[in-house]
């Protein structure tokens, strides 16, 4: 009797369409709570379509089926658990009522996120939102060598403001913002909070390589170098390299600054160059046959 009982059963229930990876897929639901000393019912199960519960439903009562005729049939304990959490998620009241939905953002939110990148790219320069300042062109020199194409004076990179507006030309600009991000950053850490402004000491100027008579044009009279000469940081602390370099904190930060611009920049010197750099970075793009300059 219990045989025909089944098999009744299944032939009332209607065959399963044929999936598909849409139809079959598993919607979120927070678990139903079946009583206080269940906590752990509370956390979120998937609920299951209707076609997936029919198809477990059909599954079940043929393994129940298979079970009470066949004496040698040894059912998977694993598939009928699942089956049986997934009818019961997609059954219970409970199941449903704690499902989770998401919720739309208030439109304040959404606006003021507009605002801040149409701001950030009205400010934008060398098609960049990260470097922000403005576009100059052409500026001519006064002499022979010195002047910059397509200049741009940048007064923050990376959200880092500099002490002066800086002109250089975009490939420049760019090294910095590699630098500030790969370089500048990961040095400092957490120390101070990070750093909130960069000294420039220099930045564009048609003169001669540390303003010596009879030498080559300086990069910076090409827009192509910038000077640094410290760092001051969110607590209101300051780094100098005319007297951070030779302390150990402090100068190891400079130090791994000095390490990771090495290849980002063309040259780059430090304290420990010459005479001419001991209180300051200076940065440029130029390009060498035998690879970057770093001393």
């Amino acid at each position: 009797m219990r045989v025909l009982s089944a098999a009744f059963c299944l032939a009332l229930i209607p065959a399963a369409p044929a999936l598909t990876s849409p139809e079959s897929s598993l919607r979120p639901v927070a678990r139903a709570i079946a009583s206080v000393e269940s906590p752990a019912l509370a956390q979120v199960r998937p609920l299951a379509r209707p076609e997936v519960l029919e198809t477990a439903l059909v599954s079940q009562l043929a393994q129940q089926f298979r079970r009470e005729n066949d004496p040698t049939y040894q059912a998977d304990p694993v598939d009928i658990t699942l089956a049986r959490e997934r009818a019961f998620a997609a059954l219970s009241q409970q199941a449903t009522g704690l499902s989770l939905r998401p919720l739309t953002r208030p439109n304040a939110i959404v606006q003021n996120a507009m605002a801040q990148r149409r701001e950030r790219a009205r400010g934008a320069v060398c098609r960049d939102p990260d470097i922000q300042g403005e576009t100059v062109g052409l500026v001519p020199g006064r002499i022979s060598g010195c002047g910059i194409q397509n200049a741009v004076r940048v007064r923050s990179v990376s959200g880092i403001s500099l002490s002066q507006q800086a002109l250089m030309d975009c490939p420049t600009a760019q090294a910095l913002k590699q630098w500030v991000n790969r370089g500048m950053k990961p040095a400092v850490g957490s120390f101070g909070g990070g750093v909130r402004e960069i000294r420039v000491a220099a930045h564009y100027a048609c003169r001669t390589r540390n303003n010596q008579p009879g030498a080559r044009i300086s990069e910076h009279g090409k827009g192509r170098a910038i000077d640094i000469s410290g760092f001051r940081m969110r607590d209101g602390r300051e780094i100098t390299l005319l007297t951070g370099w030779g302390r150990r904190e402090t100068g190891a930060i400079l130090r791994d600054m000095h390490k990771r611009a090495c290849g980002i920049f063309g040259t780059v010197l430090g304290p420990e160059s010459n005479r001419f750099h001991r209180d300051h970075f200076h940065f440029d793009t130029a390009r060498y046959r035998s690879g970057s300059f770093c001393r």
